[in-house]
Formats: structure tokens, C-alpha cells, sequence
């Protein structure tokens, strides 16, 4: 992936952030990715810095809405299909 498209992810997970913030009314908190202390803006940063402050922001999105919503439709990873995986 190249560096442009990393600084637009990493925008576009700022702003589901910001959405479900303002849909919800509830923070979600993100010490983990505060403390890489790089925002999409940051285009001095290097690729790697982007792709962990992404994966970062959107596993602490993930933590805090499955923490406080239930689940609409459950998972069952044994379900899933060795070509849905290959995919």
C-alpha cells in the first residue's frame, strides 16, 4: 500500500471515530493510540508509523463497540469456509 492511501485510511478512521462518537454520544477511549502521538496529518511520518496508529486506532474502535453494543449477528469462526478465507 502506498503512503497516500495509508494517510487516507488513517483519515477516514479518525472520522468513523468521530461519527460513532457523535451517533452515540459516548468517547471512545484511544490511550493506546494517543500515545503513538502521530495523526493523519503527519505526512513526515513513515509508512509503518501510519499502519500502526490504523491498526491501533481500529482495534480500540472495535474493543469499545463490542464492549458496549451486543452483537447484532454472532460469528462463528468454524463456520467460515477455507475459500472464504483465501479470499
Amino acid at each position: 500500500m502506498q503512503k497516500e492511501e495509508l494517510l487516507h485510511l488513517h483519515m477516514l478512521m479518525i472520522h468513523i471515530k468521530r461519527y460513532f462518537e457523535t451517533v452515540t454520544s459516548e468517547e471512545i477511549p484511544t490511550k493506546n493510540y494517543n500515545s503513538l502521538e502521530i495523526s493523519p496529518v503527519h505526512i513526515h511520518k513513515n509508512k509503518k508509523c501510519h499502519k500502526d496508529a490504523i491498526l491501533t486506532l481500529g482495534d480500540e474502535i472495535v474493543t469499545n463497540i463490542r464492549g458496549s453494543h451486543p452483537m447484532a449477528v454472532e460469528y462463528a469462526p468454524e463456520v467460515a469456509t477455507e475459500k472464504v478465507a483465501a479470499e
